[in-house]
């Protein structure tokens, strides 16, 4: 069981950042490399687009399923041993949804590849907050934005496939070579766990105390805000702001961009102003970046949104994960997987209550209730004892 970390003195401070960097990247590159390549799969298996968005909700599926079991696995065997096995399998998973010659193939893939890839998520923050505890000072935000770069990275290494004529299957491959390597590297600089979990014991399936259960609600609120721009902020360039087709991805582009960006310097600003503060004005930024582009709905006026959006999201989630890693009452992999189980299902509600608005009124109101959340954030952030000045 794992919350006790050997002393400072014993790793390569920054050896060990760098490491957990990589895992975080690698992990990235993978998701962003299917991503990358949706598009040439949904036309070799003939799929509609009502069909592929069947097959896609079984990834987030396969996630939800075994956020209880990831917690337990991390926290029994330690997120060290589980971070460097699922890595390994994870970009495994990968290639398997290059094979898919049916439907139904990739559908079992998609669930399989989200299983892995959340026992990564739960033992790769486990490590980022065992990292942290070896610095004075916060580095969370720093981790999650090597994941932001790798998003980058993978859609420019699908570009460049698509381009040469590589099928996903190789590519997919490439991608895992370079994984394996990089973790034959770095495996060995990971944080151990070498002490007891936590005193008090926690069944696989337990209500959340409250602490986590707030911490999850912020989380829920970000990520509906962050699925929601993924998934609807070409959409309202195209059916709200009017943009040229050309300046359609601009919306998309600029929130990305600010998202990376303030990850990167988000841990500079927590050290200086608090964890809290910064969540509260994280909170506004989402709020006033929403309403914005739903009160000004205009090329300049929504790019200058989005970005604010963007900025507001970066350090929510890295903060939530931090905090409750250091929960004194729960270890930092059950507590973790708490969290994300709230948190994930705001990435799963978010973009079909875009949806679901915009059919009954408008992709703007849909936007105006997105922005709520950052108000809720900001509120919410104020009554959490556990998150420090």
């Amino acid at each position: 069981m794992e919350t006790h970390i050997l002393p400072a003195t014993a790793y390569n401070r920054n050896r060990v950042r760098l490491a957990v960097s990589l895992f975080y990247f690698c992990q990235g590159l993978a998701f962003a490399s299917w991503a990358s390549r949706i598009p040439d799969i949904k036309t070799k298996l003939h799929l509609s687009d009502g069909q592929l968005g069947s097959l896609l909700f079984a990834l987030p599926l396969g996630q939800l399923a075994t956020m209880a079991l990831s917690g337990t696995l991390v926290t029994k065997f330690g997120s060290k041993k589980v971070l460097t096995v699922a890595a390994a399998l994870y970009v495994v998973a990968l290639t398997n949804l290059g094979l898919a010659s049916q439907g139904w193939h990739l559908g079992v893939s998609l669930f399989i590849f989200g299983i892995i890839g959340n026992m990564c998520n739960i033992a790769v923050n486990t490590q980022g907050v065992a990292a942290e505890n070896l610095f004075d000072k916060p580095i969370m935000s720093s981790f999650h934005g090597a994941w932001s770069i790798a998003g980058f990275t993978g859609a420019l290494v699908g570009l460049l496939m698509i381009n040469l004529h590589i099928a996903p299957y190789l590519h997919f491959w490439i991608i895992a070579g370079l994984v394996w390597i990089s973790i034959l590297i770095n495996n060995k600089f990971l944080v151990a766990g070498v002490g007891p979990a936590s005193t008090t014991k926690k069944k696989l399936f337990s209500k959340p105390e409250g602490a986590l259960l707030q911490l999850g609600v912020i989380g829920f609120c970000s990520m509906a805000t962050e699925g929601a721009m993924f998934d609807w902020s070409g959409v309202y360039f195209k059916d709200i702001v009017k943009a040229p087709q050309a300046l359609v991805p601009l919306g998309y582009a600029s929130f990305m961009v600010m998202m990376a960006s303030g990850r990167f310097i988000g841990d500079r600003l927590i050290a200086r102003l608090g964890r809290k503060r910064v969540l509260q004005v994280s909170g506004v930024l989402i709020s006033s970046g929403m309403f914005l582009a739903v009160l000004f709905p205009y090329i300049i006026t929504a790019v200058i949104a989005f970005m604010l959006v963007g900025l507001g999201v970066a350090t929510v989630v890295p903060t939530v994960y931090s905090v409750a890693g250091r929960n004194a009452k729960v270890s930092p992999g059950i507590a973790l997987a708490m969290v994300s189980s709230v948190s994930y299902l705001g990435f799963l509600m978010g973009p079909p209550l875009i949806g679901y608005i915009a059919e009954l009124a408008s992709l703007r109101y849909s936007y105006a209730v997105i922005g709520v959340f950052g108000l809720v954030i900001t509120l919410l952030v104020a009554k959490i004892r556990a998150i420090n000045q």
